[in-house]
């Protein structure tokens, strides 16, 4: 008797150390991603603020004006804004519909293109076989050259197919006893069972595509078509906003651009973060 009580209370102890140790590590984890990102904000407020500072002594929106203010950064906001929505809308359809094919295991050639997708997860071309790919077929100065590559990845096709093979089979079969078609299962019963797949998948592809910055720098030579965050980087690295002398602090209107560009992700997020969830961990248990 006395044995299983102490058994009880080591086994007690253990677990209430490993959740404090749990709960040690997530909040480190949490403070690495806050803390950095809590610094550029008061940074892009406050025009005195020195080193690792956390609360703003003086509060100023000059930096955030400024930058409405100048059309210099209007037309690459307003390519990453369409990039980003048109890429995401395009990488769904063809994502989703690449999943369905693969996942009709009746097809012939089911397992060979599964294992062709899966290989391209694991070896790719590189960057130089890309770009001259990229050019051979005449996408230079294209947005399609920088939508395409991101927009259909393998990884997320094998999650949406793992996804669509959560789904009753029987619903299949008697949308093709009703006389459904292929094309009618996959846009009447697929897609609407699926939200929260299309959800994870659409954010996965629209961060990629809005923090997109090799493609424009590869394949877009044309300033005029060069996205947001490419612009953020000239800011950075230079003094001034299209020749003008800046009326803000440097630091400050530095962090301001910065934060511009995270800011659209993290008021999106907790919309979609019950599909995020759901949908990356029930496709992968069956």
């Amino acid at each position: 008797m006395m044995n299983e009580k102490l058994s009880l209370r080591e086994g007690r102890r253990a677990r209430t150390l490993f959740i404090l140790c749990d709960y040690g590590f997530l909040i480190l984890m949490m403070a690495a991603m806050i803390l950095p990102l809590l610094k550029l904000l008061v940074s892009s407020v406050d025009p005195s603020a020195v080193g690792l500072r956390l609360l703003p002594r003086k509060f100023s929106l000059e930096a955030y004006s400024l930058i409405a203010k100048n059309s210099y950064l209007y037309l690459p906001f307003l390519v990453s804004v369409g990039t980003t929505v048109c890429g995401t809308l395009t990488g769904l359809l063809m994502t989703s519909l690449a999943a369905y094919v693969i996942m009709q295991k009746q097809m012939p050639g089911n397992k060979f293109f599964v294992r062709m997708v899966f290989v391209t997860m694991l070896f790719s071309g590189g960057v130089i076989p890309t770009y001259l790919t990229i050019r051979g077929i005449g996408l230079m100065n294209n947005y399609l050259a920088v939508i395409l590559p991101v927009g259909l990845s393998a990884y997320n096709i094998m999650l949406m197919k793992s996804f669509f093979e959560t789904i009753p089979k029987t619903l299949f079969e008697a949308a093709e006893i009703d006389g459904c078609t292929p094309v009618g299962i996959f846009f009447k019963i697929v897609i609407p069972l699926s939200k929260p797949a299309i959800a994870s998948v659409g954010l996965f592809i629209a961060v990629s595509l809005w923090n997109n910055y090799m493609s424009f720098i590869l394949y877009i030579t044309n300033p005029l078509m060069t996205n947001f965050q490419v612009k953020v980087r000239e800011l950075i690295l230079s003094d001034a906003i299209s020749g003008q002398a800046l009326t803000a602090s440097d630091d400050m209107l530095k962090s301001a651009v910065v934060m511009v560009v995270v800011l659209p992700f993290l008021m999106i997020y907790p919309w979609l973060q019950k599909y995020f969830v759901k949908g990356v961990t029930l496709g992968a248990v069956k």
